[in-house]
C-alpha cells in the first residue's frame, strides 16, 4: 500500500480529552478517530490491527472446536425480561422502541440470544456440547466513557458460548478456551498473566482474567510469586497480617460514651481516644436497590464492594447519602456504630468479631462509645468476609507475601451453569428422556481492548512500539529524496519486489521533508524501517532499522528482499511471549 493512497493523517498535538497513553497515541498514529463520548471510527491503520487480532482470535478459537456466527447487536427485549437482566443490568443497558413501541436494547453481551439460538434447535444430549463463538460490535452505556478505546461505549469483543450436559463436559470446553486465550495472547507477543476473577453480574460459578501487563494498568493484581496464585484486586485472598494489638483502654461492663467532637475520621478518632485504628470498628451504611445495610469493617481494613455485592446478591450498590445515614442511624456521618443500630441488616467482617473490645461510633452528634465487645453489645446479621486484599498481606494459599501489579483487562472466561437455561427453559432430554436444563460457559475477548493494551505496554516517547503479529503494517518503506528521479525509481523497484516476495509493506511515497517522515514513522511504530536515499543509493545500498531499538544497518540494493524476509524471521521467532504468573 502506498502512503499517499491511505487516509493516514498523523497529529502533533495530544488529543485534550485523552487521559491514557492508547488514547493518545492511536487518536495522533491515525488508528482511530472520535464520533462522540466512548464511540469511534477504526481508520484504516487501526483497522489493520484489529483484523490482524481477528485472524489469530479465530484460528485459535477453530481450534478450540467453536464453530463462528453472527448475532444481531439489536435485541428484543422480551429475550433479556425472561433471563431477568431487562430489570437488573441497570443504565448502563441502552434500551430503545421501535416504530411498532416495541422494546429493545442495543447488546452489551449476547447470553440471551445464544441461549434462544440454542434452545430452539437442540433437545438431546446426542446433540451436545455446542460451541458457537461471533465477533460483533456491543454497547454499554457507560456513565463516564474515557481512555479510548479501553473503555467506551461502543466496542468489538468476541464473545464465545458452550452447552454442555453436564459440569464435567463443560470443564472441559472451559480448560480448552483457557488454553485458547494464552496462545492468543502469546501469539500477539503480549506479556500477561491469567487471575481468579469475579463473575460480576454475568454469573457463574469460576471465572478468570486475562491481564495485559503494564504499569498504566486500571486493574490492580495481587500475585504470589511463590506458590503461582494470582488474582484481581476485587477477588483475591489474603491472610490478615496484622491483628489487632492488645486493646489499651480499661475493660467495662458497659459501653462508654466519649465526646469526640468533630473527629470523623479513624485517624483523628484513633489519635484522641488513644488506642489503634485496627481497634475501631467503622460503619459504613450502603444502599442497594432493594435495601439499606451496615457493613462493619476494622478501622485499618477496608471494603472490597465486589464482595459485598455478592454477599447481597444484588447488581447495584452505593453508599447512602449523609441524609439517609442520618434518618437511619439517628446521627451524622462519621459517627456511626453498631450498638443499637437497628431497622437495617448488619454484616461484619470476621476481623470485627475477632475484636476483645473496641471503639465505635455512638449514633450520636460528637460522640464514640468504647469498650465495645463484638457478640455482647451487637449481633450481626452476617459474618462474612469483606476485607479488601493489599500488597505484602500473605498470600491466602501458601502465605508468602502477595505483590501487586497493574493490568488492563482484555479477556474473561465464565462458567455460567445453569443461571440463563434455567430461567429461559434451555433443555435437553438425557438418554432416559429425563429433562434438564443445560450447563453454559461464556468466554469473551475485547478485540480493540487488546490492541489498545497492546500500546499501553508498548511504547515510548516518540510513539508505539509494535509487537509485530499486531502492526498495521511490519515494514515501511521511505524514500527521502522525492525530488530526485532515480531516488524514486530504485525506490518503487524496491517496493514492487517487496510486494511481490509476500512482505507486509508501506510505500511512504509523499513529497515531505525527511523529519516529518521519521517523526510518523516513529509515531506509528513499524516494527521495520527501510529507508531509500540519495547518499546511500550512490554506495549501492539503503538504510534498515528497528523501531525497538534503533539500531541500524547498511544493506545492499540486492540483498534488501532477503534481509527484510530475514529480520521479519527472526522478530516473529522472538515474538512469543510466555504468560506471567
Amino acid at each position: 500500500m502506498r502512503w499517499s493512497k491511505t487516509f493516514i493523517h498523523t497529529l502533533r498535538q495530544d488529543p485534550a480529552d485523552a487521559e491514557v497513553i492508547s488514547h493518545r497515541l492511536m487518536t495522533r498514529a491515525s488508528l482511530i478517530s472520535k464520533v462522540a463520548p466512548g464511540v469511534y471510527n477504526y481508520l484504516p491503520l487501526g483497522l489493520r490491527s484489529l483484523r490482524k487480532l481477528e485472524f489469530i482470535v479465530r484460528q485459535e478459537m477453530a481450534r478450540a472446536g467453536s464453530s463462528e456466527i453472527v448475532m444481531p447487536a439489536v435485541n428484543p427485549a422480551e429475550l433479556w425480561k425472561e433471563s431477568g437482566r431487562w430489570f437488573e443490568y441497570g443504565p448502563e443497558l441502552l434500551r430503545l422502541k421501535d416504530r411498532h413501541d416495541h422494546e429493545f436494547c442495543i447488546g452489551p453481551t449476547h447470553e440471551e440470544v445464544i441461549t434462544d439460538i440454542v434452545r430452539r434447535l437442540v433437545t438431546s444430549y446426542r446433540q451436545l456440547p455446542v460451541n458457537m463463538y461471533q465477533i460483533q460490535t456491543k454497547f454499554r452505556d457507560e456513565i463516564r466513557p474515557r481512555f479510548g478505546l479501553m473503555r467506551g461505549r461502543e466496542f468489538i469483543m468476541k464473545d464465545a458460548y458452550t452447552f454442555h450436559a453436564d459440569a464435567e463436559d463443560l470443564d472441559v470446553a472451559y480448560r480448552a478456551m483457557e488454553a485458547a486465550y494464552r496462545r492468543v495472547f502469546e501469539r500477539c507477543a503480549l506479556s500477561y498473566t491469567q487471575v481468579e476473577a469475579d463473575s460480576g453480574n454475568i454469573g457463574g460459578s469460576e471465572s478468570h482474567e486475562f491481564m495485559v501487563l503494564a504499569d498504566t494498568g486500571e486493574d490492580a493484581i495481587l500475585a504470589c510469586a511463590a506458590c503461582g496464585y494470582g488474582a484481581n484486586v476485587e477477588k483475591a485472598l489474603s491472610k490478615d497480617p496484622n491483628p489487632a494489638p492488645p486493646y489499651p483502654l480499661d475493660a467495662t461492663q458497659q459501653p462508654q460514651s466519649i465526646e469526640t467532637p468533630e473527629m470523623k475520621t479513624i485517624d483523628q478518632v484513633a489519635d484522641f481516644l488513644g488506642v489503634a485504628p485496627a481497634h475501631l470498628i467503622k460503619t459504613l451504611i450502603f444502599e442497594s436497590y432493594e435495601e439499606f445495610v451496615a457493613v462493619l469493617m476494622r478501622g485499618d481494613q477496608e471494603v472490597n464492594e465486589v464482595r459485598l455485592k455478592n454477599a447481597l446478591d444484588c447488581t447495584h450498590l452505593q453508599l447512602a447519602t449523609e441524609e439517609k445515614i442520618e434518618k437511619i442511624t439517628g446521627g451524622p456521618q462519621g459517627f456511626s456504630g453498631p450498638v443499637g443500630l437497628e431497622g437495617v441488616r448488619i454484616l461484619a467482617d470476621p476481623t470485627v468479631m475477632a475484636l476483645e473490645h473496641a471503639a465505635t461510633g455512638a449514633n450520636v452528634k460528637d460522640t464514640h462509645l468504647v469498650g465495645v465487645v463484638p457478640g455482647r453489645d451487637f449481633k450481626p446479621d452476617v459474618v462474612v468476609d469483606l476485607r479488601l486484599a493489599r500488597e505484602g498481606e500473605p498470600c491466602g494459599v501458601c502465605g508468602k507475601p502477595l505483590a501487586e501489579k497493574r493490568g488492563i483487562e482484555v479477556g474473561h472466561i465464565f462458567k455460567l451453569g445453569t443461571k440463563y437455561s434455567s430461567k429461559m427453559d434451555c433443555n435437553f432430554l438425557d438418554n432416559e428422556g429425563q429433562e434438564h436444563p443445560m450447563i453454559m460457559g461464556c468466554y469473551g475477548l475485547g478485540i480493540g481492548r487488546t490492541v489498545a493494551a497492546a500500546i499501553e505496554q508498548n511504547h515510548d516517547e516518540h510513539g508505539v512500539i509494535w509487537p509485530i503479529p499486531l502492526a498495521p503494517y511490519e515494514v515501511v518503506l521511505a524514500v527521502l529524496n522525492s525530488d530526485k528521479p532515480e531516488v524514486v525509481a530504485e525506490s518503487e523497484k524496491l517496493y514492487t519486489a517487496l510486494l511481490e516476495a509476500g512482505i507486509d509493506v508501506i510505500y511512504d511515497d509523499r513529497p515531505e521533508r525527511p523529519g516529518v517522515k521519521f517523526k510518523d514513522m516513529d509515531l506509528i511504530g513499524f516494527p521495520v524501517r527501510i529507508v531509500v536515499g540519495k547518499r546511500s543509493l550512490e554506495n549501492g545500498c539503503v538504510e534498515f532499522s528497528l523501531r525497538r531499538d534503533g539500531e541500524k544497518s547498511i544493506v545492499a540494493l540486492s540483498d534488501v528482499v532477503i534481509h527484510t524476509q530475514e529480520i521479519l524471521s527472526n522478530l516473529k521467532a522472538e515474538s512469543t511471549v510466555e504468560e506471567k504468573g
